[in-house]
C-alpha cells in the first residue's frame, strides 16, 4: 500500500513538472527539460524521466498561450465556457445567441490576446506580430472546437491552434436562415420529407467534417511533432558543436604543451650527457691528480729516509 501511495506522488510530482516546462520560455525549454529528466531519473523514476524527455519545445506563440491559461485562471475558465456556449448555439443554429455571444467573442479574444502579449513580455519574450496572430488564432479556434478546447485546458500546447474555417459561416448562415421570409409555405408532408432529407445532409457532412478534422488534426500534430523534433535536434547540434569547439580549444593546448614538454625533456636530455661527461672528465682527473698526489708522498718519504 505505501508502495502505491509513493507512486501515485510520483505522478503527480511529474504532471506539475511538465506543467511547469511548459510555461518555460522556449529559449530555457531544452536546458531545462535536460535538468528535470536527469533529476528523475537519478531520483529512480526511469518512466517519469522518459515523459519529461519526450516532451517538445513549444513555438512563441503555444507558449504564450500556455502562460495565460496558467496565469489568469479565472479569466481562462469564464473563456472556455464561452466556448462552450457558442458551440452550442452554432449546433442548436439559435442566431440570437450567435449574434450575442459573437459579439463577446471578438473582445474576449483581444483582450486575452493582449494579456498573453503582457505576459510573455513580462517573461522577457516580445511577441512579434506572427506570434501575436497565431494567440489570436488559437483562441479563436478554442472557442470553435471543443478539441482545440481541451488541448488548451490541458495547458501543454506545443504549437499553435487553427480554427476551423466553416464556424465563422454558420453564423450567417443561421441568421439568414431564421430571418429570410418565405414565399410560399409547402404542405406538412413536403415540410417533414424536406426537413428529414435536410436533417439527413446535414448529418452526412457532420460526418464528413469531422473526418476531415479528425485527419487535419493528425496531420496537424505530426507536423507539430516533426517541427519540434527539428527544433530539438537543432539545440543538441548547437550544443554538440560548442563542445566540440570546446574540445578543439583542449586538444590544441594539449598538444602544445606536450610540444613544450619534449622540449624540455629534450633539453634535460641534452643536460644530463653533458654533466655526464664534465662528471667522468672530473672523474678522470681527479684519478689523475690521486696519482700525482701518491707519486709525489712516495717521492717525500724518499728524500726524508736516512742518509745512505
Amino acid at each position: 500500500m505505501g508502495r502505491k501511495g509513493v507512486r501515485r506522488g510520483a505522478e503527480h510530482d511529474v504532471e506539475k513538472l511538465l506543467d511547469e516546462l511548459h510555461t518555460t520560455p522556449p529559449s530555457d525549454f531544452v536546458s531545462r527539460r535536460e535538468q528535470l529528466a536527469a533529476a528523475a531519473k537519478a531520483d529512480g523514476r526511469p518512466e517519469d524521466a522518459r515523459r519529461i524527455r519526450a516532451a517538445r519545445r513549444p513555438t512563441l506563440a503555444a507558449w504564450a498561450a500556455n502562460l495565460l491559461l496558467r496565469s489568469r485562471p479565472q479569466e481562462s475558465r469564464r473563456f472556455l465556457e464561452l466556448g462552450r456556449a457558442l458551440r452550442e448555439a452554432y449546433r442548436t443554429l439559435d442566431a440570437d445567441g450567435i449574434k450575442e455571444l459573437s459579439g463577446q467573442r471578438r473582445n474576449v479574444v483581444s483582450a486575452l490576446s493582449r494579456q498573453a502579449c503582457e505576459l510573455a513580455l513580462e517573461a522577457g519574450h516580445r511577441l512579434s506580430d506572427a506570434a501575436r496572430q497565431d494567440v489570436e488564432s488559437t483562441l479563436r479556434a478554442v472557442l470553435a472546437d471543443e478539441d482545440a478546447a481541451d488541448r488548451w485546458a490541458a495547458g501543454r500546447l506545443e504549437s499553435a491552434l487553427t480554427p476551423p474555417a466553416d464556424f465563422p459561416a454558420a453564423a450567417s448562415s443561421a441568421a439568414g436562415g431564421r430571418h429570410k421570409p418565405t414565399d410560399a409555405v409547402p404542405p406538412p408532408s413536403s415540410r417533414s420529407r424536406a426537413k428529414d432529407e435536410l436533417a439527413e445532409r446535414r448529418r452526412q457532412r457532420q460526418e464528413q467534417l469531422g473526418a476531415a478534422r479528425r485527419a487535419a488534426r493528425a496531420a496537424d500534430r505530426r507536423l507539430r511533432d516533426l517541427r519540434a523534433e527539428q527544433a530539438d535536434a537543432d539545440e543538441v547540434l548547437h550544443r554538440a558543436h560548442d563542445r566540440h569547439d570546446r574540445a578543439g580549444r583542449q586538444l590544441s593546448a594539449a598538444e602544445e604543451q606536450l610540444r613544450q614538454a619534449r622540449e624540455e625533456l629534450e633539453r634535460a636530455r641534452r643536460e644530463e650527457g653533458e654533466a655526464g661527461e664534465r662528471r667522468r672528465a672530473a672523474a678522470a682527473a681527479a684519478a689523475r691528480a690521486e696519482r700525482v698526489a701518491q707519486d709525489a708522498a712516495r717521492e717525500v718519504e724518499r728524500l726524508a729516509g736516512p742518509a745512505g
